[in-house]
């Protein structure tokens, strides 16, 4: 029984063999045609039967192949895992066994000696080349030192690059390379000096006029050195000594060690400042046209269009000389250092003396060092960076131990009257010593290279002894205060010769030495440190007319200003961000916005208020001597007498009230001393304060207490008259301070009759008698006002006024008062 699929295909086969003869039979005359149809239908089935049979050959040999090779596949994976299990058991086997060890021991040596070897064969390659290097640069000289630059070079770099790349087994090598390479230099060095030593002796240098040329042979010589070192010129961050003029100062070097660094006298500590730094000043100004003349332009034509162009170190032959002879100098000052240094008074001075060398050198022969921008340092600053905190230490006990002996000096507290004229302050002989010394240490820091030197002078030693000479001036000031208030004396109590010592001027003059002492030192800083100065700074600086103290100072401030600023920038500190603690000693005014603060000017402030202080207290020692000098004028002297008409008609006749003698004596004293120790401002100052005081002693004391008859008002007119006559001698117009004193007398003054030529003290063409004035000035404040302004009474209120007329007897006998 046929199974489904076979007749599904018999059914599609029957189905196309159907259409295939319907596609070739469709009419009757295809069926002649049919033997050839069916001849071609034979024939495609003999060839698809072939090529059935083909592929199922090629399919047999398809399988038979796949079998061939899974069984070699198979026997290569059991020969890999027996294999896989052969070598495990050799590793195994050699795990558990020292063989291998040993082995690779035994190979260490010969590896080793191979590797020396290799090592060697190296070395000697290097070597060689290092020597030809060196033999073809000895070639080349001295004649052509251009091409003897090249082998030289080559050697720098390969020490460089043994230097770069070095282990420890290679450093006797680097060494030997860097030795050598040395070697050829200096001898490179001497082979082209020798020819330029030979030159200078067939001209018997030095003893050649300095207004002399050099000859082509001698100039072809420099030019070769200068050729040969030109790589060094330009390539070296440092300076170096150029070697044409290391030859030429060859002589003048071995006469610096034969005066100065030998057992010579001139090698004395005491002869650096008197022989050896002129020698070498003059020496240098001897021979300074002679180089300039005849090397400035040759050093100009080697050295344009090259990094060096722009250094006046080496453009300048003088600048150049002057480098060529400092080692020596160098020399000699450490040699002197390590002596001075025992002894702290001359090292000092030597430090003085050194920083005036290093400024001649900068200032005389423009030398810079190398640098344009900052400047040489100095061989100052070179002793410095290493025994800067022993000079210091020097300084800073050499100024406390002279401003503790000032103080304490007999004249010390003194009033120097001869210091200023009059009408200037007079400082004590302590405040002028005090600035003097403050002067000295600025001398001893001002040509400082390093700001922090400069502060450390500034804040350890200037201002220690402003604060200290500010303590003793508060100090004098409380010892006043504890001896003349009563509760002073009673926590503190008083000497007898403390009190007498006040007695008379000796308060004012107490008083006076602390207010012209603060003043003098506040002004001087003022000075150093003034906005106004400062601004000027750029204008006279070229002329030198600016004191360099000030200059000084102004720059100082300026730096402190910029490291302030810098500082800030790079920390990203706020604006409100601490000082250290310099720069808080200094000023609290740094920053943006202080351009009109002084590097002064907290101390400015400080003894500004001690002078203030002074001066309150001043006046009220004035103010108490004046009340006791006027104690019998207030209580004892009768103003209600009746006196004769005539001595009214004629003021001249009224004398001075006895009990007013003695306090006018007191007031021409005390206006006699003061004018002479104080300053025209500070003692119109003091006494409008005192004056202001005095009058309203007498105020409340006479005119608003006493009953006055006609008699009695025109004595106190009189009185009052010498009163103001007195200040005005001393003040001119001083006694305005007492104008509403004077306007009340001339009010009380005023004539009981309306006689139009009667004094009175009545405004010329004012006809106003006292009860006139008392009726206006009692009605109302307004009626009040328009009679004092027709009296001409500015100074007076209306209530004062009514007072005023109240105190006339005639007044208050007439209106019953």
């Amino acid at each position: 029984m046929a199974t489904f699929p076979e007749i599904a295909r018999d059914t599609s086969l029957d189905i196309r063999v159907e259409d295939f003869l319907d596609d070739k039979l469709q009419s009757t005359a295809d069926l002649e045609t049919l033997d050839e149809l069916i001849a071609s239908v034979d024939s495609q089935c003999s060839q698809l039967r072939s090529q059935l049979e083909d592929a199922a050959k090629e399919l047999e040999e398809a399988r038979n192949t796949a079998q061939s090779r899974h069984g070699s596949l198979q026997a290569r994976i059991e020969e890999f895992k027996k294999l896989q299990d052969s070598i495990d058991v050799r590793v195994k086997i050699a795990a558990a066994s020292d063989a291998p060890s040993e082995a690779i021991a035994r190979l260490q040596n010969p590896m080793k000696k191979l590797q020396a070897v290799e090592l060697a064969q190296k070395y000697l390659v290097l070597l060689q080349d290092v020597e030809k290097l060196r033999a073809e640069a000895r070639a080349r000289l001295p004649g052509d030192p251009k091409a003897a630059l090249g082998p030289y070079s080559q050697l720098k770099e390969v020490a460089l690059r043994l230097r770069s790349a070095q282990d420890g087994e290679q450093l006797y090598l680097v060494d030997h390379v860097e030795s050598v390479t040395e070697s050829l230099w200096n001898e490179m060095k001497k082979t082209m000096s020798e020819e330029l030593e030979a030159v200078l002796v067939k001209r018997y240098w030095p003893r050649v006029d300095p207004d002399s040329e050099m000859d082509d042979e001698w100039l072809a010589c420099i030019e070769k050195l200068l050729d040969l070192q030109m790589p060094e010129i330009v390539h070296s961050a440092d300076v170096v000594s150029l070697l044409p003029f290391d030859v030429m100062a060859h002589m003048f070097v071995a006469e610096f060690r034969f005066h100065f660094l030998s057992d010579k006298p001139t090698s004395s500590l005491q002869s650096v400042s008197t022989h050896c730094f002129p020698w070498f000043l003059t020496t240098i100004e001897k021979w300074e046209d002679f180089f300039r003349d005849n090397l400035g332009h040759l050093l100009a034509a080697k050295l344009q269009n090259t990094a060096a162009a722009s250094r006046p170190v080496y453009l300048d032959p003088v600048c150049a000389l002057v480098t060529a002879m400092l080692p020596a100098m160098r020399e000699k000052v450490r040699s002197v250092v390590e002596e001075a240094i025992k002894s702290p008074p001359f090292f000092s001075s030597f430090m003085s003396q050194l920083m005036t060398f290093d400024e001649n050198v900068r200032s005389r022969f423009n030398y810079d060092g190398g640098d344009p921008e900052n400047g040489w340092p100095g061989l100052a600053a070179e002793v410095l960076a290493e025994h800067f905190d022993t000079w210091f230490k020097m300084e800073r006990d050499f100024a406390m131990e002279r401003f503790e002996k000032l103080l304490e000096s007999q004249d010390a507290r003194k009033i120097d009257y001869d210091y200023a004229v009059d009408g200037k302050m007079k400082p004590t002989f302590a405040a002028v010593h005090v600035t003097d010394l403050l002067r000295v240490v600025t001398t001893k820091y001002e040509r400082l290279r390093k700001l922090r030197h400069k502060l450390r002078f500034l804040t350890d030693i200037q201002l220690d002894i402003l604060d200290g000479y500010h303590d003793r001036l508060r100090g004098s000031l409380e010892a006043y205060q504890s001896i003349t208030s009563t509760l002073g004396r009673t926590l503190h109590g008083a000497t007898r010769e403390q009190l007498t010592a006040l007695e008379g001027t000796g308060a004012l003059e107490t008083l006076c030495k602390v207010i012209g002492s603060a003043d003098h030192v506040a002004n001087t800083l003022s000075e150093w440190g003034d906005e106004e100065v400062r601004r000027t700074v750029a204008l006279e600086r070229a002329t030198g007319q600016l004191a360099n103290r000030v200059q000084f100072f102004a720059t100082l401030w300026e730096e402190l200003q910029a490291r302030d600023t810098k500082r800030k920038r790079l920390s990203g500190m706020s604006e409100a961000s601490e000082h250290d603690g310099a720069l808080n000693r200094v000023s609290s005014n740094l920053g943006p916005g202080s351009e009109d603060s002084g590097i002064f000017d907290e101390t400015v402030a400080a003894y500004t208020m001690r002078r203030k202080s002074a001066e309150q207290l001043l006046v009220g020692a004035l103010a108490e001597s004046h009340v006791k000098a006027l104690r019998s004028y207030l209580h004892q002297v009768q103003w209600t007498t009746v006196g004769e008409t005539a001595v009214l008609d004629d003021p001249s006749h009224l004398s001075i009230t006895p009990e007013l003698d003695e306090p006018l004596r007191i007031l021409k004293r005390n206006l006699d001393f003061l004018s002479r120790a104080l300053s025209t401002a500070s003692f119109r100052r003091v006494w409008y304060d005192a004056l202001d005081k005095l009058q309203d002693t007498l105020w409340g004391g006479v005119l608003f207490k006493q009953s006055f008859t006609t008699l009695g008002a025109a004595q106190f007119a009189h009185d009052g008259t010498a009163i103001f006559a007195l200040v005005d001698q001393y003040i001119p117009g001083g006694s305005t301070a007492l104008e509403a004193l004077r306007e009340g007398m001339r009010l009380l003054n005023l004539p009981t009759s309306a006689d139009p030529t009667a004094d009175g003290g009545v405004a010329p063409g004012v006809a106003i008698t006292l009860k006139d004035a008392s009726d206006r000035a009692f009605t109302d404040n307004d009626a009040a006002r328009k009679v004092l302004e027709e009296l001409g009474l500015g100074a007076l209120t209306p209530l004062n006024a009514r007072h005023i007329l109240q105190r006339r007897v005639e007044n208050n006998e007439n209106i019953g008062w």
